[in-house]
């Protein structure tokens, strides 16, 4: 049963990625919901706080027979589709983002993919993404936009243009 489980994407109402990754926890069903610290500036002070990734995303694993239960959590609105199918994640991708969310450098922007026309291919030759593929949205002197295509969004990664080769 643990093989055919798979990781899915939900998508949340607003600002509900934090209680919809306890509501799973609490249900028992394994979920992720990828933070950052960043600070905030009040008028009076600046504060740390936990920030989601992915706004209104969480992760899923579960099996075809728990879409249910996963659909009636409360802030779940729906599953995302890819190519009118559920959207699934590869475990190495999720692996991938865990690891860079652990250096302490990490700095992740996530921008929504939705009118962004992707051009070149590329290969990552150096580094945490050594050997990943993907599209170049865009480019300047220090910044490379990948595209994941599981989820139809990026992430922005400073990478020096001489770390990426085109294919």
């Amino acid at each position: 049963m643990e093989q055919l489980k798979k990781w899915h994407v939900v998508y949340t109402k607003p600002k509900w990625e934090k209680k919809v990754d306890l509501n799973f926890a609490q249900k028992g069903i394994e979920s992720w919901c990828p933070t950052q610290k960043k600070v905030r500036q009040w008028s009076d002070r600046k504060k740390v706080i936990e920030e989601p990734l992915f706004k209104s995303y969480v992760f899923v694993k579960a099996t075809k027979e728990e879409y249910t239960n996963v659909l009636t959590t409360m802030g779940v609105v729906r599953f995302l589709y890819f190519e009118k199918k559920p959207a699934i994640i590869r475990d190495k991708e999720i692996e991938l983002i865990r690891k860079y969310l652990g250096l302490s450098y990490t700095n992740i922007q996530v921008v929504d993919m939705g009118a962004i026309i992707p051009q070149t291919k590329v290969a990552v030759n150096n580094g945490l993404f050594m050997g990943q593929r993907g599209e170049v949205v865009k480019a300047d002197k220090k910044s490379v936009y990948v595209r994941l295509d599981s989820i139809n969004m990026m992430m922005i990664v400073e990478f020096k243009l001489e770390e990426v080769s085109v294919l």
